[in-house]
């Protein structure tokens, strides 16, 4: 077998883990689709938006690298990812009140009125996606991809 047919053989004959991987990525990349389309039609950056959820999970404020580590950036890309929301005013960067060495981002309140707008009719979208789903196989699904991420 030559290592043209040695290819052919790897990218055609996927073990099962690996099949569901692909599995998994293009589902998500579908969901994913369904959240971003939603987010172009306002104008808005679905990332940005994932920023915005991020900081208020934590109360409304946080360190720059806790977010970057978060949202699974770097903590140079995360300040590339903030300057936009800093010039739309809807984050502010100030300084930790607890070292002012460290700069904290927080959220403004055009920040919170724009996901108090946008996240419902979102959600709703991506719900809707999920109904492929019932809700005994949404638990499961959910027990699964937690049982994943611990690894």
């Amino acid at each position: 077998m030559d290592s043209v047919d040695t290819l052919e053989s790897y990218v055609h004959e996927l073990p099962l883990p690996n099949q569901v991987f692909f599995a998994l990525v293009e589902a998500t990349a579908r969901l994913v689709e369904v959240s971003d389309k939603y987010w172009q039609s306002k104008g808005i950056h679905g990332a940005r938006v994932r920023i915005l959820v991020e900081i208020m999970k934590s109360g409304g404020s946080m360190l720059p690298s806790v977010l970057a580590q978060r949202i699974g950036v770097t903590k140079s890309n995360i300040t590339l990812l903030l300057q936009p929301l800093e010039q739309d005013g809807l984050v502010l960067r100030g300084s930790d009140p607890q070292d002012g060495r460290k700069s904290i981002i927080s959220i403004t309140a055009a920040g919170r009125e724009l996901l108090l707008h946008h996240l419902p009719d979102n959600r709703t979208l991506v719900a809707e996606r999920m109904q492929a789903l019932d809700e005994q196989e949404l638990h499961q699904l959910m027990g699964l991809l937690t049982k994943l991420k611990r690894r």
